[in-house]
């Protein structure tokens, strides 16, 4: 699938999940404007390939402003051709990510939560639902359910903390026992110290593979809000999405994927 053709699918797909999400977006030129001064950029995933299933997602709340801040998030999906992939991708983002961003600009506690967090003082939290898949995954997603995440990590998190925010934590976490997996990415780069947090946890680890995604952004609470602009305001130009970044390391995503095409027993 050539690039342009691949823009075109995920900005569909993007369309349709945020209206599963009660949000109005349509594509404009190089990004999908929503309401007021929100839209969603699209980036070229790194690879010879375009990823092959990754999509690389922008969440702009203030369009048009030099200095305004983008959360990147980087999303996999499976599917038996590209485009199933990339809007299984687009899915797993919406899900995780974009019903956080959605939160943060109207405030109405539908599809995320504003969880009390006294262990990161001084900044504010909003964590969206996790997707939980693979084999067995109901133990997964019933230890998420019944435990605080967060806190467990703060101690690792504020060393990565800095200026006011957004900043965008991502935390992905499962495998299966003797083989688990478990990252934590800060403003889209690792951390070690809060990686290593999240795998000390006691979270189940089966016999088969079960994944785990989630997203949460703080705000520093001195920090002026960060809303997007009414939908009546004046339409700004529109921006282009910034240079690919250099190449990431292979997600982690992508072992199941050749664990499955392998044909080993998951």
């Amino acid at each position: 699938m050539r690039p342009q053709e691949r823009l075109a699918v995920i900005q569909r797909c993007v369309v349709l999940e945020m209206a599963r999400l009660g949000q109005d977006f349509h594509p404009d030129g190089a990004v999908v404007r929503g309401p007021g001064t929100t839209a969603v950029a699209v980036r070229e995933h790194p690879g010879d390939d375009g990823g092959a299933g990754h999509v690389d997602l922008g969440f702009v709340l203030q369009l048009g402003r030099a200095d305004a801040p983008v959360v990147w998030d980087c999303a996999a999906g499976l599917g038996k051709t590209e485009e199933e992939k990339l809007a299984n991708a687009v899915k797993m983002w919406a899900t995780t990510t974009a019903s956080v961003l959605v939160e943060l600009a109207d405030g109405r506690g539908i599809h995320a939560d504003r969880p009390d967090l006294p262990e990161l003082p001084g900044w504010r939290a909003v964590q969206g639902p996790a997707a939980v898949f693979g084999f067995g995954n109901e133990h997964l997603a019933a230890w998420l359910a019944e435990h605080r995440v967060l806190p467990a990590l703060a101690p690792a998190l504020r060393q990565e903390l800095a200026g006011p925010g957004p900043v965008g934590v991502k935390l992905f976490l499962g495998g299966k026992a003797g083989d688990d997996v478990a990252e934590v990415r800060v403003g889209g780069e690792v951390s070690e110290a809060a990686s290593a947090a999240l795998r000390a946890l006691d979270w189940p680890r089966g016999e088969r593979l079960c994944w785990a995604r989630l997203f949460v952004l703080l705000t520093a609470e001195r920090a002026a809000p960060v809303t997007a602009a009414p939908a009546g305001a004046a339409a700004p130009a529109p921006v282009r999405a910034p240079a690919p970044a250099a190449a990431r390391p292979r997600g982690l995503f992508a072992r199941w994927r050749e664990a499955r095409r392998a044909g080993r027993q998951l």
